[in-house]
């Protein structure tokens, strides 16, 4: 059973998430940020992880702490789950389409945060959500996760393609990396991660 509850309350933001890494894709989302939602449940749907997030924060300001303490969160929920990273692949890697965008997403669940974000966007904003929070909420992700990172949007002229692309491309990533191999074994040279 891979699954964990994580919570985290802040000044500005009340995150809850339940995950599970060997779900069906189902998703109930709520961060108060509706394209968030959106992108979660991609995420939730293509990495085939059941996930549960409720976000309040105080979107009265604007979407950031929201979207980066999601981030952080679920991030922290798969460094729960995967622990010692014992019998999993480790290491995933996508390329995904969507339309005339293209997106290029490496994760390598090392114990060590790094983020690399290589995209630029058309527009700064898709609905009320500014296209910038795409990054912070990558750099939480790998924060929480204590992940390396790698998004790159190769091509892509509709940023809300765009973004939905590299969400998807993270999911696959997700999948690869936290998929087990049929051993017991941690997958470093150390014997730790």
């Amino acid at each position: 059973m891979r699954k964990a509850d994580v919570s985290r309350t802040t000044g500005e933001t009340d995150i809850k998430v339940s995950l599970d890494l060997d779900g069906t894709g189902k998703a109930d989302i709520e961060t108060g940020a509706g394209f968030l939602n959106h992108m979660l449940r991609s995420f939730a749907r293509h990495g085939r992880f059941d996930l549960a997030l409720k976000a309040a924060g105080d979107i009265d300001v604007d979407f950031h702490h929201t979207t980066e303490d999601t981030g952080i969160v679920l991030g922290e929920a798969f460094l729960k789950i995967l622990a010692d990273k014992r019998g999993i692949r480790r290491f995933g890697s996508a390329i995904i389409p969507m339309d005339e965008a293209l997106s290029l997403v490496a994760l390598d669940f090392s114990g060590r945060e790094y983020t690399v974000f290589r995209a630029d966007f058309n527009t700064e904003k898709v609905g009320e959500f500014d296209t910038e929070l795409v990054e912070e909420f990558f750099r939480g992700f790998a924060r929480g996760a204590k992940c390396s990172i790698h998004v790159r949007l190769l091509d892509g002229s509709n940023s809300h393609h765009a973004i939905e692309s590299i969400f998807k491309a993270f999911a696959k990533a997700a999948q690869m990396a936290v998929s087990t191999e049929g051993h017991d074994d941690i997958p470093s040279t150390k014997g730790m991660l």
